[in-house]
């Protein structure tokens, strides 16, 4: 069964022509589907447990005390470190974790427990390969949590041979006694922080690139005199026509994996469904809305889609979703209002972790309608290059 699209004119025909340019396009199927949904699947399938467990690591024991012996099995018994290798040396180690078999070495030094019971100060050093973030913070807070106990647990054991009662010194060691609740998210689950701010921002990425290629390519085989005879010459009616298709595909996976991680998941969400769904619908428009502000100003294929890209990966780090806005460099830190990205994290965090009013979330929708209405300002510089395409390489 085929469709003429010849002598064809309006909104629907135009569709109808890009459907079957993503159908018959793979890049299309890998932009679209392959590269959201398996970021999507990877981070949600890392986090299930909520973070990382068993971590691998080494220990180096050069005491051999029943004090280092104690060390090593509280530390293994703890969560997050999982002890693959015992390591005869510190050289050993090293290669252990430039080789990627272990993420960090623990070394207990020699006549540990001799030097801490005269009074000496004994080291113990750790080290932990922070080039992967994650496994390299949990070892390293588990490393150094039990460090501290060790030193506090020697000095009570002292304290109390000398007579003093375990009672008293407990006030000494720990004058302050700290309470952690995290609000939000009491489970500390690192799923319900990367999934919802990094999967959004690939999704922008994906759709802010698909967007510019699909405008960009119809200018540089210059096909786009005919997308303007079809729409009537109406850069609005061709501009529409042509990323409908497109539009109703990202919103079926921006909702998709929505429900994904509310429902299935059962990530914490304490605001209105409505309001969520709303932002994740305007969060798609706005991101075309920026792509096609940018193929408007940058008419070429190539120059559109570097910029995009640039703008895109920075978002991981402007976006704030490792670093606070509050700490960037100013020149920095006004580049995360910038990305449609930014907007939807924080309507995140407003509307399902904390579950305020919306009144105190609107100016980020009102942000969306901005990123949705600025290519209108650019549409006759892109009118004019679609009725006289002339591609620069």
């Amino acid at each position: 069964m085929s469709y003429d699209l010849r002598n064809k004119e309006g909104i629907w025909p135009i569709a109808v022509r890009s459907c079957i340019q993503l159908f018959r396009r793979p890049i299309y199927w890998f932009g679209i589907f392959f590269i959201p949904l398996f970021m999507f699947l990877f981070l949600t399938s890392m986090f299930d447990k909520g973070l990382p467990t068993r971590v691998p690591a080494a220990i180096i024991d050069r005491d051999g005390t029943s004090l280092s012996r104690e060390i090593t099995q509280n530390l293994g018994n703890m969560q997050l470190v999982d002890f693959t290798h015992n390591a005869n040396s510190f050289t050993q180690a090293r290669h252990l974790m430039q080789q990627g078999e272990i993420y960090g070495f623990f070394l207990i030094p020699e006549n540990f427990q001799a030097d801490l019971l005269s009074g000496k100060n004994p080291e113990i050093t750790f080290y932990t390969n922070m080039t992967y973030f994650v496994p390299g913070t949990m070892l390293f807070k588990s490393f150094k949590l039990n460090a501290t106990y060790t030193k506090a647990g020697v000095l009570m054991s002292i304290a109390n041979s000398l007579g003093a009662n375990a009672e008293e010194l407990a006030p000494m060691m720990m004058p302050v006694n700290i309470q952690t609740r995290g609000i939000g998210n009491p489970w500390l689950n690192y799923g319900v922080y990367l999934a919802n701010s990094f999967v959004p921002c690939t999704l922008q990425l994906m759709i802010i690139l698909i967007t510019c290629f699909s405008i960009g390519q119809e200018i540089k085989y210059h096909t786009s005199p005919h997308l303007m005879r079809m729409a009537g010459g109406s850069v609005t009616k061709a501009i529409f026509g042509k990323l409908l298709p497109q539009t109703i595909i990202w919103i079926a996976i921006s909702l998709f994996m929505t429900s994904w991680l509310f429902r299935y998941n059962h990530y914490p969400m304490n605001g209105s469904w409505g309001w969520l769904i709303l932002s994740q619908i305007l969060f798609v428009l706005a991101c075309q809305g920026f792509a096609l502000f940018f193929i408007s100003i940058l008419p070429n294929l190539r120059l559109s889609l570097s910029a995009c890209a640039l703008l895109g990966i920075l978002s991981f780090s402007i976006a704030a979703f490792s670093f606070p806005v509050d700490s960037m460099y100013g020149g920095i830190a006004i580049f995360s209002y910038i990305v449609p990205v930014r907007y939807n994290f924080l309507i995140y965090i407003d509307q399902a972790l904390n579950g305020i009013d919306i009144a105190y979330s609107k100016m980020y929708y009102i942000a969306y309608l901005i990123f949705i209405l600025l290519p209108f300002t650019m549409l006759w510089k892109l009118k004019k290059e679609l009725l006289n395409p002339v591609y620069v390489p």
